[in-house]
């Protein structure tokens, strides 16, 4: 069975062509779900997508890593079947189920055959509305997290990401990490756990998204069933962020021979019209792999770097602009200069007509190849709800990429990038700092 169920998932990839257009039925249930749904029955397999809003921002300050620790906790174990019960009994139906959770949001991902749909999906249900979490799988599992913590304590990486934050996002849950501390994952009791499952999972803040080999006539009975034990409300959603950045830079005395830096400033919201011409400035400027601006002076012209990258970042409660290097500690100052420099240039002088050329055919012609199965346009459906960004968004996204003018990406430059509030968080033992 495990042989097939692999076999199925490499035919997956072949399901939906890159080139296909993707039909979307959105629709609702009687029991009230909403759903997009796309039949796709070239093979007997079905990939099921659900994110709960709310994520680990949902933590009480004084109970950090709850949701974290709850969510790895959801298949160890649920109805009469213990962790390993369950786990044989998944396997025996050659499903798979994932269970993760981000600051914004808690992701449920099934992918299961046809055969064994209702076997399956009785299975995530009981996952969803009956999860034992029993006190040795807590203990287990929180001794997996505690040990995630403290090999982060060693990470410089991991230490710049979690001290850029706690400078950026203050006292919101954005600013500590949601895996939680040593002494607070220490201190959740099983009751807290209860608390943070009934807090997260709940209808009102449910995106589902399915694909694969199930009629909209069939769909809409089973999601009903599977979901119809859960409760009505959870927890109240967190407050928006308000990121702080003040140019300034701050060192993490870490012994490495490598220094790590975090950078950012603020960001733009996906939904404001200017956001596809920062997406592109974004792509000229550090997003664009080895074609980068950043890349070539900070690597390739000088070698003060293996790789140095921007991002967008569009959180729920917040919309920052992020980039990351690392350097030698004799050499990150220059790479710093260098960084702050192109910041500033590009902010000036914007970008040329080869370079938005170039950023255009890199985002569209890279964007068919993310549709290359039932689970990636699952997942993609479900993030496309979250976001709000529309039914026809697939068909219209490489359109608005090459709406964009040369006019529009430089006023944007000249608007949105701002070197005078770009900081740095470094973690090592940098020299000239």
């Amino acid at each position: 069975m495990r042989a097939f169920f692999a076999t199925c998932l490499s035919l997956l990839l072949a399901a939906v062509p890159a080139t296909a257009g993707v039909t979307i039925d959105a629709f609702q249930t009687e029991g009230g779900l909403t759903v997009w749904h796309v039949e796709e029955n070239s093979i007997p397999f079905v990939a099921l997508e659900m994110r709960f809003q709310g994520g680990a921002s949902l933590d009480a300050p004084e109970k950090r890593g709850a949701t974290n620790l709850m969510t790895a906790l959801i298949e160890e174990g649920a109805g009469p079947l213990d962790a390993r019960a369950f786990a044989k009994a998944r396997d025996g139906l050659a499903a798979s189920f994932s269970y993760r959770v981000s600051d914004d949001t808690l992701s449920v991902s099934a992918k299961f055959l046809t055969e064994n749909r209702a076997e399956a999906l009785e299975l995530l249900r009981l996952s969803l509305t009956e999860p034992r979490f029993d006190d040795d799988a807590i203990e287990r599992v929180r001794a997996q997290v505690v040990s995630g913590i403290r090999s982060d304590e060693k990470d410089p990486s991991a230490i710049a990401g979690k001290a850029f934050d706690a400078r950026i996002y203050g006292s919101h849950p954005y600013g500590s990490d949601l895996g939680g501390t040593l002494d607070s994952v220490a201190a959740l009791t099983r009751e807290d756990i209860l608390a943070a499952f009934s807090a997260a999972v709940a209808r009102d803040r449910l995106y589902i998204s399915v694909v694969g080999d199930i009629s909209r006539e069939e769909l809409g009975p089973v999601l009903d069933t599977l979901l119809a034990d859960l409760p009505a409300t959870g927890a109240p959603l967190p407050a928006d962020a308000t990121p702080v950045f003040d140019g300034e830079t701050v060192v993490i005395d870490f012994e490495t021979p490598q220094s790590v830096a975090m950078f950012g400033q603020p960001g733009v919201p996906f939904d404001h019209p200017d956001y596809f011409a920062a997406y592109l400035l974004n792509v000229v400027l550090g997003g664009g792999g080895f074609e980068s601006r950043l890349m070539q002076e900070v690597r390739e012209k000088r070698g003060l770097t293996y790789g140095v990258y921007s991002y967008l970042v569009d959180k729920n409660g917040a919309d920052v602009w992020l980039g990351s290097v690392q350097s030698a500690n004799n050499r990150i100052a220059e790479a710093m200069e260098v960084i702050r420099a192109e910041w500033t240039r590009m902010a000036e002088e914007g970008v040329s007509a080869e370079e938005l050329q170039n950023a255009k055919t890199y985002l569209t012609g890279s964007y068919p190849l993310r549709f290359d199965g039932n689970g990636p346009i699952a997942d993609i459906l479900v993030g496309m709800q979250i976001s709000d960004m529309g039914l026809d968004y697939i068909d219209t996204r490489n359109d608005r990429v090459n709406a964009v003018t040369l006019e529009q990406i430089n006023r944007v430059a000249r608007d949105y990038l701002k070197p005078d509030q770009l900081s740095f968080t470094v973690v090592g033992q940098p020299e000239g700092l």
